[in-house]
């Protein structure tokens, strides 16, 4: 998997080439700033680009931005975001135009490893990967669950990140066809159409926690 990275902490950049380049992936560019990373995903094609939200100049959503172009003019290149904090309206904007290749993550998460690599395949391979903490800040922000069990909370949540029925059953520790059996109860509470693709089920979910 070829992958470019934009990173303006060159400690953070450098430590994300080492791990993914363990972990049999092809770093094609690492850059600092989101006029370099336009030319690199230009140049090498990628197949998903991690990208810091905020760089220089004015280290505000420089990439989110950049992020957001990438998206527009490249739709094949996956696209990882990165904040250092949970900024919900940047999943918004970045979820607006659709749910695919796309994902969210907050820095820390990098110390999971096997998570971070698992979103990032996802993302890649054209899913979605909201961070834990953001769903739950768009969940609490949005409209009432009330009616739903605590299980089918946790399921609704792990529905939000971009996982897949097999995901879901692996995280809770229950069968797939429990998760089934959870998920239609869910979408009938919420008066959600179920579909059978996970993006278009992510972007339903999301639509309705976030009001």
């Amino acid at each position: 998997m070829r992958v470019v990275i934009a990173e303006d902490a060159a400690m953070m950049r450098e430590g994300l080439v080492r791990l993914l380049t363990d972990r049999g992936f092809e770093v094609c560019a690492a850059v600092a700033d989101a006029d370099a990373l336009r030319s690199a995903i230009a140049e090498t094609a990628p197949d998903v680009a991690i990208i810091d939200i905020r760089m220089p100049p004015t280290h505000t959503d420089e990439g989110l931005r950049a992020a957001i172009d990438i998206r527009r003019d490249h739709p094949d290149v996956g696209v990882l975001v990165f904040s250092q904090y949970v900024e919900t309206r940047y999943a918004t904007r970045l979820l607006a135009d659709r749910p695919n290749g796309v994902g969210y993550l907050l820095k820390d998460r990098v110390a999971d490893v096997a998570d971070f690599v698992e979103a990032l395949t996802r993302v890649a391979s054209g899913g979605t990967a909201l961070d834990p903490e953001v769903v739950g800040h768009l969940m609490r922000a949005g409209r009432d669950t009330a009616s739903l069990t605590p299980r089918e909370r946790e399921v609704l949540a792990l529905m939000a990140e971009g996982r897949s029925n097999a995901g879901i059953a692996a995280a809770l520790v229950i069968t797939p066809g429990v998760v089934e059996k959870h998920v239609a109860n869910i979408f009938a509470k919420l008066g959600l159409a179920s579909s059978d693709s996970d993006n278009r089920r992510v972007l339903a979910v999301l639509r309705h926690v976030s009001g």
